[in-house]
């Protein structure tokens, strides 16, 4: 499996979490890991988690499009719009 790195990309509103640009968290298999002192909203958490196995899994299914697609997505929040990306870690 993939690991995953969602990143905050851009605040186009107003978000009343402690949350900033370049904030990030990673996923390793089922484990989130957020750096010390920092936060994710559970709230776009939810939104995101659908893809998260998606993104994972290493080998390609028929019709496979989650390597093409950008992998951007914003809170649910219509007043916060929090842009985060998320990114598979290819480890070397």
């Amino acid at each position: 499996m993939y690991k995953l790195k969602v990143t905050v990309e851009k605040i186009d509103g107003y978000c009343n979490q402690p949350i900033l640009v370049g904030d990030y968290f990673t996923l390793d298999g089922g484990k989130i890991m957020i750096p010390e002192g920092k936060h994710i909203c559970m709230w776009a958490l939810q939104s995101m988690m659908p893809i998260f196995p998606l993104l994972q899994r290493i080998e390609p299914q028929k019709g496979d499009w989650t390597g093409k697609a950008g992998q951007v997505f914003v809170c649910p929040d219509p007043k916060g719009q929090v842009h985060y990306r998320i990114e598979r870690i290819v480890e070397e």
